[in-house]
């Protein structure tokens, strides 16, 4: 039986200092009794000689220093995991929400984790197919690849996430695919829509859930990706399986981490964040990858709401150090009315060159690729000195550039949030708008390949 501790000395706030402990751990779990016999839970967060910080992952009303016992129970956070999590949705601390039975776990995991040994990797390399042509025919996303969606507040991010974990599959061989997402601070609605849209399409069933509200305490918003992570390690390399993980929004995560922060009084890095945020982050992005020896593998989506629109913010700053490029998401295409607004230009996809080509894709990918990128460049420019010039100050070559541009927004980036596009259409549409320009402009592409595909 665990010993029982009444040397509560202080609660201020969401942390609660207890004195006189002996054999307590830095992360161990703990329970606070109170007089009337409720429980709470609580971490420890600081261990000084005989005192210990934890930190209630509930509030601390009605706690009372003399009358309440404090139990620590010997482990750090776990999570208890079963091929049953399937179609299932839990709250930010792995309890069941959905009204569902609770779970028989096959084995309770540590859910901080061990690093991935970097010897052990095996380099990120099939393609995935989100169904979205923005992201498949030019900002590729591949198997073991984290590739974070830069967002901005307002903008359709949640719908954007919804489709692509809907969507998602892996080509070819007939393997398991499985999508975990994790939802940090959103709100009642944020989370009814998501719930709702993967139970009418069916995603439901091959996706798991953690769902952390705005209303939540922000200790659990921290333990909720942690959970995520957890869940994806089980089902990716005990049970074989493509594990895609979605997880929004990391600026939820990052403002509670500050928030606990600045509750134990540690001194402060840019913004208000604190200084380990980097590491921080880069203890979750990186337990996303594929593992020689193992079936499985866990790519994964972080998604961000970039504060003020500005790349240069702590968050999306770290997160791009940490991650294989970034998809940007656009408040001027969003009041063109193009859904999903993908900014193509700036997005990158670090690692698309290697899954795609002849037996990943198609092999006029990756010249297609080149191509419409450099034209849809060259259409931007024309446009622009249209608006300063006037279009009689275009030559007639930049007016099809513009046009292509045009073209290229309306037909291939926006495409709603319904349509699931194999990478075959994706790349057919770009055949469709590259024959807007004459043939002796599509310098990328070599000739035997136009003579293949080109439709002019």
């Amino acid at each position: 039986m665990p010993k029982e501790y009444r040397t509560i000395r202080e609660v201020a706030g969401p942390l609660m200092m207890i004195s006189d402990v002996e054999d307590v751990k830095y992360d161990e779990l703990g329970e606070i009794e109170l007089p009337n016999g409720e429980t709470r839970r609580c971490k420890v967060l600081e261990v000084d000689g005989t005192n210990a910080l934890v930190q209630l992952f509930e509030s601390a009303a009605g706690i009372n220093l003399a009358g309440s016992k404090v139990r620590f129970l010997g482990r750090s956070m776990e999570l208890p995991v079963s091929p049953d999590m399937l179609s299932r949705v839990f709250d930010g601390l792995g309890n069941p929400i959905d009204d569902g039975p609770a779970l028989i776990p096959e084995k309770r995991m540590d859910v901080n984790g061990t690093p991935m040994n970097p010897a052990a990797r095996n380099y990120p390399q099939e393609f995935i197919q989100t169904g979205v042509s923005a992201i498949d025919g030019l900002n590729t996303l591949v198997r073991g690849q984290k590739l974070p969606i830069f967002s901005a507040s307002g903008l359709p991010h949640a719908q954007l996430a919804a489709q692509i974990a809907r969507q998602a599959t892996v080509r070819g061989k007939d393997e398991q695919f499985a999508v975990v997402f994790a939802a940090m601070g959103i709100t009642f609605e944020e989370s009814e829509y998501f719930v709702q849209s993967f139970r009418e399409t069916g995603a439901i069933d091959r996706t798991v859930m953690f769902v952390n509200l705005a209303n939540d305490p922000a200790i659990e918003r921290i333990a909720t990706p942690k959970m995520a992570l957890t869940a994806a390690e089980y089902l990716a390399f005990d049970l074989g399986m493509h594990v895609l993980v979605i997880m929004t929004d990391i600026t939820n995560y990052a403002d509670a981490l500050r928030e606990v922060s600045a509750a134990r009084k540690e001194v402060p890095g840019r913004r208000g964040y604190p200084g380990y945020m980097y590491t921080d982050l880069a203890t979750l992005y990186e337990r996303a990858g594929r593992l020689r020896g193992k079936e499985g593998s866990i790519t994964l989506i972080p998604i961000l709401t970039m504060p003020e629109d500005d790349k240069t913010h702590p968050i999306p700053d770290l997160t791009g150090y940490i991650t294989e490029g970034q998809i940007i998401l656009s408040r001027e295409l969003y009041r063109k009315g193009v859904t999903p607004p993908i900014d193509v230009l700036p997005s990158l996809s670090r690692l698309k060159d290697k899954g795609i080509g002849p037996g990943r894709t198609r092999e006029d990918h990756a010249a297609t690729m080149n191509q419409l990128f450099a034209a849809y460049a060259r259409g931007k420019d024309a446009r622009e000195l249209m608006v300063i010039l006037g279009e009689a100050a275009l030559t007639d070559m930049d007016k099809k550039y513009a046009e292509f541009a045009e073209a290229f927004e309306k037909e291939y980036v926006s495409q709603g949030y319904n349509a699931n596009r194999s990478i075959e259409e994706t790349l057919n549409i770009g055949w469709k708008l590259l024959a807007i320009l004459p043939r002796s402009e599509l310098k990328r592409i070599k000739d035997d390949m136009l003579d293949e595909y080109y439709p002019g």
